[in-house]
């Protein structure tokens, strides 16, 4: 394998992919999305992690013809019935507004006591190869959502979720220590032998 996309132009996301497959010394080259501005954003359409992280995939390998990985995921609070799952990223209405989905969640949790914050950050990652070829696994983060936001690390609900067995936010692990127990972590790990498979 020379080459592999990863169909994000998020750069967290970028970095922590990279540093993911090179811990499980996946060669070749690893892209972003932005190395391939012509190629358009894909719209989210499905109603699962699975079929919106196949989206991607499928889009990226078509339009440049290598292979391409992709993943979705998001947070599932337990008392919201698994909300705010697919909608994560757009949990206030415009994608990507990090610090207004968090405020709106915690907004909506407010009277929920500690016992009642189970949460679970999921994700699905994809491997589409220009052929039609594809392959989805997925991983978990099980843990308990906090009242107030800590720790810098991260993006997205990180600050908020406090892993199971843990005293910190995922935001207040390292790199390292959060890429060890995060549900992207083990949905790529599970990945890895696919792509080399297939590869």
């Amino acid at each position: 394998m020379s080459r592999l996309i990863l169909a994000t132009r998020n750069v967290g996301k970028i970095a922590e992919l990279r540093a993911i497959l090179a811990a499980e010394e996946v060669p070749g080259e690893l892209l972003g999305a932005d190395a391939f501005p012509d190629v358009p954003d894909v719209k989210e359409t499905g109603v699962t992690f699975a079929e919106n992280a196949l989206l991607k995939a499928h889009a990226l390998a078509g339009a440049t013809g290598l292979p391409a990985v992709a993943d979705d995921s998001g947070l599932c609070v337990d008392v919201l019935g698994g909300a705010p799952g697919i909608f994560s990223a757009r949990w206030a209405g415009r994608h990507g507004d990090d610090k207004a989905n968090l405020d709106l969640l915690l907004a909506q949790l407010g009277d929920i006591d500690a016992p009642h914050r189970a949460a679970h950050f999921a994700c699905a990652a994809a491997l589409a190869l220009p052929d039609g070829t594809e392959r989805v696994v997925h991983g978990t983060l099980r843990g308990t959502l906090r009242h107030i936001p800590e720790g810098t690390g991260g993006f997205g609900y990180d600050p908020v979720l406090q892993p199971d067995g843990e005293s910190r936010t995922c935001a207040e692990l390292s790199a390292e220590e959060k890429n060890a127990i995060s549900h992207r972590g083990k949905a790529f790990r599970a990945l890895v032998p696919l792509i080399r498979e297939l590869l």
